[in-house]
Formats: C-alpha cells, structure tokens, sequence
C-alpha cells in the first residue's frame, strides 16, 4: 500500500525472556509488512533468549541488570540514559517483566507500547489464562497498550479475542493468545508508524 512513502520508525525493545513477540516485529520488519527499524534490544536478565534472537538478526542488543542498582529509581535513570542514547520513535515492552517508575513513564508518554495478555480493562496484572478460566470466561484474548503510571491501564490500540474451549488449560489458552500477540502487536506497531493512532496528550 503506502508502507513505501513511510519513513520507518526507530524501536527499543525491552525484554526479560524468550521473546517471541520480539521475534514476531523481527519477521514483520524482514518482510517489509512494518516500517520500522529495531535499534537496540536491552534486557534486564543476562540469560534472555530474545537476545540471541537480536544477535541472529544483526541487532544491537545489550544487557541492563537491575541487579546492578540499588533501588528502582536508580535503574530507571540508567535504563533511561540507555535508550535516550539510541534517539527511538517508540519503546516496546516484550515481556520486560519490572515494574517502571512513574518517572521513566512519564518520559516516553505515548512513545511506549505494552502488550497485555487480557482483554483490558479485564484482567490487569498475572495469571490472566487461569483467572480468565476461573472466571467461567466463554472468550479471551490480548491487548496492545500505551503505557502509563497505572499498571495496565493505558489506553489501548488493539485486541484479539480467542474462544475459550470447555477442555481448555492455563498453557493452551495461552498458547493461543500467545499467536494471536504475534500478530497485534507488529500491527499496533504500523499503525504508530502511519500515524493512524489518536493519541491523547491531555
């Protein structure tokens, strides 16, 4: 379509984990369905396999450890100057599983994307899957979010919704909303880049 008039957007992904949902914006990227360039990969955890994923791509990709810090304040100012250094359109929380200072937020106001596994307002925090079935919930699914000081609270720029099946399990429902993540979020990530997003600065 227009994707070709599109200047890509500079990304930071920030990740803790296996990062699939990194490697899902990864293949979008190589295929040239998202306008975009990934920038850096910084993870807070040494042993992250979404690092080896950056370094299989070619991407820059350094380590953060929290461990480092004395308190949360200080890591937050680190990991800032970290990313500042890199000059991003838009941050991108992979599975970055700590909890950000409301300073550090407040800096990337609508720059800063999250991808919860619920359909928000539902569901905020962990154990989505089981709380979802607990629930006797009939769907389920994922949402893409900007971030703000209140966790999972931002407004949100996609969902999917996945069926909820009577033999279903915390590990297959997530399974499927894990698929269905892959596919939102290079989305939520174009429509950034398009600037077909309306974002309240209020």
């Amino acid at each position: 379509m227009n994707q070709d008039v599109v200047t890509p957007i500079r990304l930071v992904v920030l990740i803790s984990g296996n990062g699939s949902n990194l490697q899902a914006i990864i293949d979008n990227i190589s295929t040239h369905q998202l306008p975009a360039e990934i920038v850096a990969v910084i993870s807070n955890k040494a042993n992250a396999y979404g690092l080896e994923r950056a370094k299989k791509a070619g991407i820059e990709h350094r380590v953060l450890s929290h461990l480092d810090y004395a308190d949360r304040q200080q890591y937050d100012q680190a990991l800032q100057a970290l990313i500042d250094g890199y000059q991003p359109d838009l941050i991108i929380l992979a599975g970055f599983m700590r909890i950000l200072s409301n300073e550090f937020v407040e800096h990337y106001l609508n720059k800063m994307m999250n991808i919860h596994p619920s359909l928000l307002p539902k569901y905020k925090g962990l154990n989505t899957h089981q709380r979802a079935l607990d629930a006797g919930d009939r769907e389920h699914g994922c949402s893409v979010h900007f971030v703000t000081p209140e966790l999972d609270d931002g407004p949100v720029i996609l969902q999917a919704t996945v069926p909820i099946e009577e033999d279903d399990t915390a590990e297959t429902l997530a399974q499927r909303v894990h698929e269905q993540e892959h596919r939102i979020y290079p989305e939520a990530i174009r429509l950034f880049a398009e600037n077909k997003l309306p974002i309240n600065t209020e």
